[in-house]
């Protein structure tokens, strides 16, 4: 490949990716707006017209946020890829640290700040402005900065060995420098699954064991049923911070725990939470979480694999405007020159993942309904769809490419079909 091609096909493809985004949410928007004035069959006499109508509007308010985001996103990238942003950046940590791995550390770090200063204003008006429009946000202006300023620390003190290590790896490791990165980055997600519910996630939220006795029975009996072993049961102060509920296991061997928002606590009954935690417990004893770590791993595998032959190649960093001796002395810019690219290329599988994830949710829907009770399952579902002001309808192809969750509607279909 050409050297002057390369920048083309990544512009149309950072384009034609940005192009089809936008589209989708079009349809979306057209969509549930033509429907907002009557309330699906399915939940007819379920959800009152007015909920409906505001679950549309927040929806859609949602949507508009999101398409600035990604057309403001789009163009960091292009101008860091395409206009020379980047290989100025690079410069100028060159200028002032040289090339070593504190240059690495400063350009990964460089880039970084870039996209969060670019994600920040999209984030405060989604917090500030729509969620609290709608009554969800708790969030206080201190305790986002402080979500901010932890979330920069915890990203610090965690990515930096990180980078250091395949920083390390692609100055030493020869032509399969790639395949001992790619076990770096196996190594740290399967670490993180240790340290993230036991260390990170509590500098955030509270986590208190769960202090109903009728309640934690109910949960111990049916962990008892299902075979499955967590060293505790907790609820998290989620209220602080936003409305929406939640419930979800976390970790892995002996970090494993479940947690439940302290919102749901709130709506949902004891046979409520019981029917959703154990949809929950199907993903682990159905497999699904190994499943999609062996896919994850296998995939980055083959990323790994053609950013080793990627990097090798001359046309690469120069069609990007980074000088070939600079991209020799700093290896680690080759690496995240790629990574600025993949997305608009691996955005286009999403509908398989999805849909991957879809059938994993029926699955999980179906074991929950033989060790609980399926209606309980599908009034969780009912309740946690209004309380969260979900759209009652969506355009399929939007929700192919977009939703990893099959839309309550189906679910609640499938389990009354079931039962």
């Amino acid at each position: 490949m050409s050297q002057s091609l390369l920048p083309l096909i990544v512009g149309l493809a950072i384009l034609a990716a940005l192009v089809f985004g936008l589209w989708l949410d079009l349809r979306q928007i057209r969509w549930v707006r033509r429907r907002r004035d009557a309330v699906p069959d399915t939940f007819a006499g379920r959800i009152p017209l007015e909920d409906h109508r505001r679950s549309i509007d927040y929806a859609v308010e949602r949507l508009q946020l999101s398409m600035a985001d990604s057309v403001v996103g789009s163009a960091a990238t292009a101008l860091l890829l395409l206009g020379g942003g980047f290989a100025l950046l690079l410069k100028a940590v060159i200028v002032l640290a040289g090339s070593g791995y504190l240059a690495g550390l400063l350009l990964a770090g460089a880039t970084l700040v870039v996209f969060g200063v670019v994600e920040l204003p999209f984030a405060w008006w989604r917090t500030f402005r729509i969620e609290q429009k709608y009554g969800f946000n708790r969030t206080t202006f201190a305790l986002f900065v402080a979500d901010l300023a932890k979330g920069a620390l915890v990203a610090a003190v965690l990515g930096t060995p990180l980078v250091l290590a395949i920083d390390f790896t692609m100055r030493n490791g020869g032509a399969f420098w790639w395949l001992a990165a790619w076990g770096l980055y196996v190594a740290f997600n399967l670490a993180m699954l240790l340290i993230i519910p036991t260390l990170v996630m509590p500098l955030f939220n509270k986590f208190e064991p769960l202090g109903d006795a009728s309640l934690k029975g109910r949960i111990e009996a049916l962990l008892a049923r299902c075979g499955f072993h967590a060293r505790g049961v907790f609820t998290m102060d989620g209220s602080k911070r936003s409305g929406h509920g939640n419930a979800f296991f976390t970790g892995l061997g002996p970090s494993k725990r479940i947690v439940l928002f302290d919102t749901i606590m709130a709506s949902l009954t004891p046979s409520e939470i019981e029917a959703v935690l154990a949809h929950e417990l199907g993903h682990f004893k159905l497999r699904h979480i190994l499943k999609r770590m062996l896919f994850q791993f296998a995939a980055s595998l083959l990323i790994f694999a053609l950013l080793g032959w990627l990097i090798a190649q001359p046309w690469f960093a120069a069609g990007f405007g980074v000088a070939p001796d600079a991209a020799s002395a700093l290896p680690l810019a080759s690496l995240i020159l790629f990574l600025l690219a993949l997305p608009a290329f691996t955005g286009w599988f999403r509908g398989f993942s999805n849909w991957r994830s879809r059938v994993h949710e029926f699955e999980a829907d179906a074991y929950a309904a033989g060790q609980t009770n399926g209606p309980d399952l599908a009034s969780a579902l009912l309740k946690l769809h209004k309380d969260n002001a979900s759209p009652s309808t969506t355009d399929p192809l939007y929700s192919t490419f977009k939703y990893s969750h099959p839309p309550t509607a189906e679910r609640i279909a499938r389990l009354q079909a079931t039962a």
